[in-house]
């Protein structure tokens, strides 16, 4: 076994197994206390909520909760694994949640036979949670899945495979490209990948300014064209009328590349193709789509990011989920919109662009300063800022745009 191997294992075994567990919020320490808690005090929340269902908010923890519920069809990057073995890496979010946006998360490992059965299984429960994510569900599947639970759900419903990638790396990219020079409505995209991370990112690209005809989608079978009958709803969304089919057709002269498929699918040659002052957003993990070291060795004018945090401009899922929720939480919104993920595409790209605290900088030893630069596209997951400024912004977002219940925006001390 490798040392992290067993570290990663030892972690998750001791000193008890897994990594949450439930705490109290209330005494119980007298019969007093059994009496409001249980029988026969509880009586009198159930018969408030029975009369009014919004007084749940009121009277239990609905509104600081989020399942985090997975049918372990899409595991990291290890596949179709199944539910259970999802539920390190669910618990795993809970422990995010809290750590990040003091949010109470459950895991829930859903087994069933098809998309339909398990959709009617999250929408039966989904009224004890204040919000929904769901995590690792594989494409086209997630699509349908996420669509129709948010028809059926009152409550926030929001696939971070899909969005949270989308909202970093288009936060990401706007400042990856602003300090290339570049206008993202003239940039050209190749992306590497076809799944539901990828057909989310280029669609958050788009809906944030750039050009769909300058976008070239690529699958295990080459370029996404218009002239291909294999082509599902969602990928057909991308089929551009072209005659390039490879990706070396695509690359050469492209700005950007953004790689959301597996490790080493592209080679200094291609690099080398590419237009100047190019953009390389390479996020399979833990292996990236181009090492950075081969990358920058073969352009020196590039600006690099990957998936992982041993380099630098980390496209990290973390630096938004918890703070969208808290967001949507606080003021109540019954869904989290386009408008709120945009919201939280430029407070996250703002905040890039600010002078970094000593907080953040003790928290990375290895790091010696950052600033807003070719190095520094995206804040750091342990800047404190990341909370109130993407909270506060989506929480702003929901109000103006109808969702949310409560109409008054939350404090968030910076």
């Amino acid at each position: 076994m490798s040392d992290i191997r067993q570290q990663a294992l030892d972690y998750h075994e001791f000193p008890v197994p897994g990594k949450t567990a439930v705490c109290l919020t209330k005494p119980a320490e007298t019969s007093h206390d059994l009496a409001l808690a249980y029988s026969p005090g509880v009586a009198e929340p159930v018969r408030e909520i029975a009369a009014n269902p919004e007084n749940a908010y009121r009277y239990t923890n609905k509104g600081n909760t989020v399942a985090v519920i997975s049918n372990g069809t899409a595991i990291l990057g290890l596949g179709n694994l199944g539910p259970l073995a999802s539920k390190p890496v669910m618990e795993g979010k809970a422990l995010l949640f809290k750590h990040f946006a003091n949010i109470d998360s459950t895991d829930i490992e859903v087994t069933h036979n098809t998309a339909e059965e398990f959709i009617n299984t999250v929408a039966a429960i989904a009224g004890t949670f204040g919000g929904i994510n769901l995590e690792d569900i594989k494409a086209p599947e997630c699509f349908v899945i996420e669509r129709e639970l948010i028809e059926r759900c009152n409550v926030p419903v929001f696939h971070d495979d899909q969005h949270g990638t989308a909202i970093v790396t288009a936060a990401g990219m706007i400042n990856a490209l602003d300090i290339q020079g570049k206008l993202i409505s003239d940039a050209t995209f190749v992306c590497m990948g076809a799944g539901a991370a990828a057909i989310a990112c280029m669609t958050m690209l788009v809906k944030c300014g750039a050009n769909r005809a300058n976008i070239y989608m690529l699958d295990t079978k080459g370029v996404i064209h218009a002239g291909r009958t294999d082509l599902n709803e969602y990928k057909a969304l991308f089929a551009n009328e072209t005659d390039k089919r490879t990706l070396q057709d695509v690359i050469k002269g492209a700005d950007v590349f953004l790689g959301l498929s597996g490790p080493n699918v592209i080679g200094a040659e291609e690099v080398a193709m590419m237009a100047d002052k190019p953009v390389i957003f390479a996020c399979s993990n833990p292996d990236p789509e181009i090492k950075p070291e081969l990358a920058h060795a073969t352009r020196s004018d590039l600006i690099m990011g990957t998936g992982r945090s041993d380099y630098p401009n980390q496209v990290n899922n973390v630096l938004c989920f918890p703070f969208i929720f808290r967001g949507a939480l606080d003021v109540r919104a019954s869904c989290i919109n386009d408008e709120m993920k945009i919201a939280a595409v430029h407070a996250i790209a703002g905040l890039a662009k600010e002078e970094v605290p000593a907080s953040v900088l003790k928290a990375y030893p290895k790091v010696s300063s950052l600033s807003f630069g070719p190095e520094y596209v995206l804040p750091k997951p342990m800047d404190p800022r990341l909370l109130p400024r993407v909270a506060r912004a989506v929480a702003q977002a929901a109000i103006d745009s109808g969702v949310a219940a409560i109409t008054t925006l939350p404090q968030y001390a910076d």
